[in-house]
């Protein structure tokens, strides 16, 4: 076709309806001549002049005959239905990033830049920098999340905003944590196995979730669903009804289990430190006691619960709730038949630490007979601080005493042995000036050969353990009790225990951090985003830049072998992003 011939013979409809519309307005030809040139009825024609004029007049802005492209890259389907979801996270103050999890969560195959692109055409600047309190506050977007399953473990790419829990995986397979949940009488269902449940409570509470009451972006993370072997964590209403099915009974015997594990470890020294803690409770606790919580000040309806733990390794071996004013006394012999198979097996724990309200003489009397050494500190009556007032300073001795941080503290002590009422024989008494307070301290024991500086020691190791104590209500929100079943509280108790194990394992394979509490681990080396490409043979995450990372990595290169079984038999490979 000749280029003049493309113009005189068009053909298509619209190029015949331009060129005869053009003959009529610009050329000034009458319409029947047009129509008869063109081929078309006067009438017809004339109806083709008045659509024209109409059009015009509607629709001024629209070419009736020319598409004009647009300029810069076509969008894609996915970008213009995600638009109204990612505009509306950014009126909320989320992320990029958290924008970006939430995207991956719903499979949208959307790249940060995209959405970046999307907000600065809407007119949205870079967000602030903002603290851990304020990100907290962000306002709730109700977003139904997905369906939760187990994965299929096809090649795919996607972002988490809490990539960093999965650095917890090679402690769960290395010390075989997933053997002893497969093993324990825990439910199961046919989409959630067993080992899938325990491990969606431990990403929840490794994560520092605060609460399980709506679905938030702990719901839609794929990275914290990954570590359990799923696509997303499940819901809320999910973690309440699966806590409904567990028993006291299947609680100790997993904590038993772990119990064996730690010992077969030489995770536990011949010293256990127990302490009670309070959990508040606040809604109708008329079946509840009273108990007093020093975080609060008072006496308020809670459970009474008790903890042991090592003062060495951090460990926390052993957890109980819903213990009744009634039994308090006796907790310390319940521990006992917990840590031992029968009552006369011989074992390595020799030193047993508590306060002075823990249990009663009695007690005190059984476990000399049962031959363990305790160390306690006795209850100080006022005609006992008077008498110690009236011994002579010549009998008081001075001596120093290892504290923290390498140092040393110089203390006068008075030693004696006195009689207790409900204990056969005598107990020693060490009673302890210059430590600060205003009253003497008096620490009693049954045993006669240790250093007087090495009993000292023992015992002021025992504040460790009121320390984890704080860092279980603070990190994993033991005084915010998610149900008026006090089995719900076990169970809860029971996961924050295991969790709290494994980052001190993990805190003593970091070298320089193996003293730091478990929110100081979380800061500094757990709390970070990454990207995760799921492979045929292996995992990879992309950690994103951080002061610890090099130090995690290199921690986590010496699991590189591991597989996972709930994680269809893949390695996983820990590495830094090429961005921060």
């Amino acid at each position: 076709m000749e280029p003049k011939d493309y113009f005189s013979s068009p053909g298509t409809i619209a190029q015949k309806q331009y060129e005869a519309l053009r003959m009529y307005f610009l050329e000034g030809e009458k319409a029947s001549e047009v129509a008869r040139q063109f081929g078309y009825t006067y009438r017809g024609f004339t109806t083709i002049i008045s659509d024209f004029r109409r059009r015009l007049k509607n629709n001024p802005e629209e070419d009736p005959f020319f598409y004009q492209k647009p300029r810069g890259r076509k969008k894609s389907q996915q970008s213009t239905m995600a638009r109204d979801l990612i505009l509306e996270l950014r009126k909320k103050y989320y992320s990029v990033e958290d924008i970006k999890t939430i995207l991956d969560s719903k499979n949208y195959n959307i790249s940060e830049k995209t959405i970046y692109n999307i907000l600065h055409a809407d007119g949205f600047s870079r967000l602030p920098r903002r603290l851990k309190v304020q990100r907290q506050k962000l306002e709730r977007v109700q977003i139904p999340a997905e369906k939760s399953e187990a994965i299929d473990f096809s090649p795919e790419e996607f972002k988490s905003a809490g990539g960093g829990i999965l650095c917890l995986l090679p402690y769960i397979r290395h010390y075989g944590i997933d053997r002893l949940i497969e093993q324990s009488g825990y439910p199961q269902t046919k989409t959630i196995d067993r080992t899938a449940a325990i491990l969606s409570f431990v990403a929840l509470k490794a994560s520092n979730v605060r609460r399980y009451t709506a679905d938030d972006l702990w719901c839609m993370d794929r990275g914290t669903g990954l570590l359990a072997g799923l696509n997303v964590l499940p819901k809320a209403s999910w973690y309440s009804s699966y806590s409904n099915r567990v028993t006291s009974r299947m609680n100790r015997n997993f904590l038993k289990a772990l119990h064996k594990k730690w010992l077969s470890l030489g995770l536990l020294t011949d010293t256990a430190n127990l302490d009670l803690t309070t959990i508040p409770y606040w809604g109708d606790g008329d079946h509840l006691e009273n108990n007093w919580s020093g975080k609060r000040g008072k006496a308020l309806p809670s459970m009474l619960a008790v903890l042991a733990h090592d003062p060495d390794s951090g460990i926390i071996d052993y957890g109980d709730v819903g213990i009744r004013h009634k039994n308090e006394s006796r907790v310390v012999l319940e521990f006992l038949d917990f840590y031992r198979d029968k009552p006369t097996s011989t074992d390595d724990l020799k030193y047993l630490v508590f306060d002075s309200k823990f249990t009663n003489y009695e007690n005190l009397d059984q476990l000399n007979k049962q031959q363990i050494k305790f160390i306690t500190i006795r209850r100080r009556g006022k005609k006992m601080v008077d008498r110690l007032e009236e011994v002579p300073s010549g009998q008081w001795k001075t001596t120093r005493v290892e504290a923290a941080g390498n140092k040393k503290r110089t203390l006068k002590i008075f030693e004696e042995e006195v009689r207790l009422k409900g204990y056969e024989g005598t107990i020693r008494q060490i009673n302890i000036k210059g430590h600060g307070k205003i009253k003497p301290a008096i620490i009693i024991t049954n045993d006669f050969d240790l250093k007087t500086e090495e009993i000292v020691r023992k015992y002021t190791k025992r504040w460790i353990v009121e320390k984890s104590i704080s860092e279980q209500i603070d990190f994993f929100h033991l005084n915010n009790v998610s149900s008026s079943m006090v089995i719900k509280v076990d169970f809860d108790l029971t996961m924050s225990v295991l969790t709290h194990n494994l980052y001190r394992l993990m805190a003593g394979d970091l070298e320089g951090y193996s003293n730091y509490s478990d929110q100081r681990i979380y800061e500094d080396f757990l709390k970070n985003s990454a990207d995760i490409k799921i492979g045929k043979e292996s995992i990879t995450i992309d950690l994103k830049k951080k002061r610890n990372l090099p130090l995690l990595l290199e921690n986590m290169n010496n699991f590189s072998t591991l597989k996972y079984p709930w994680l269809n038999n893949l390695q996983l490979n820990f590495q830094g992003a090429s961005y921060s």
